[in-house]
């Protein structure tokens, strides 16, 4: 699957599937909501799904590892009708109050109708994409 492909089936989906690592290697793998822009995918942390804590897990680790994939994939029981995408990339992780933070969050905001009432207030994770990578049954 070309790189362009890729990028549009990878927006097009609704959720992603973030994995990182820590220092130590252990691998860690959560669903994200995100937007695209351009090469650069977003997810911040929200009040809107619960969570003990806006310190997570995931956000430790790509301070210590900021080498990161999201993986998006369609599955039907028609298996000529199956793909997935990966985005390889570096992650950061700015607050809310960074630069950055009220594009990402409109971004956000725009994709899903969830945060149009409680907007997205923890921190912002921004995934610079190096590589696009797929597989299609149907290609």
């Amino acid at each position: 699957m070309e790189a362009e492909e890729a990028r549009r089936r990878f927006a097009a989906a609704r959720v992603a599937r973030l994995a990182i690592a820590g220092a130590d290697g252990r691998p860690h793998l959560v669903p994200v909501c995100f937007a695209l822009d351009g090469d650069t995918v977003y997810s911040a942390v929200d009040d809107v799904k619960p969570k003990a804590t806006r310190r997570l897990r995931r956000l430790a680790n790509v301070a210590e590892n900021p080498a990161v994939s999201l993986l998006v994939d369609h599955y039907e029981d028609d298996w000529s009708a199956l793909w997935w995408v990966r985005a390889d990339g570096r992650a950061r992780v700015f607050d809310r109050h960074a630069a950055d933070a009220p594009a990402a969050i409109a971004l956000l905001v725009a994709r899903y109708s969830q945060y149009r009432d409680a907007r997205p207030g923890g921190p912002v994770l921004a995934v610079d994409v190096e590589r696009w990578t797929g597989w299609s049954a149907s290609e």
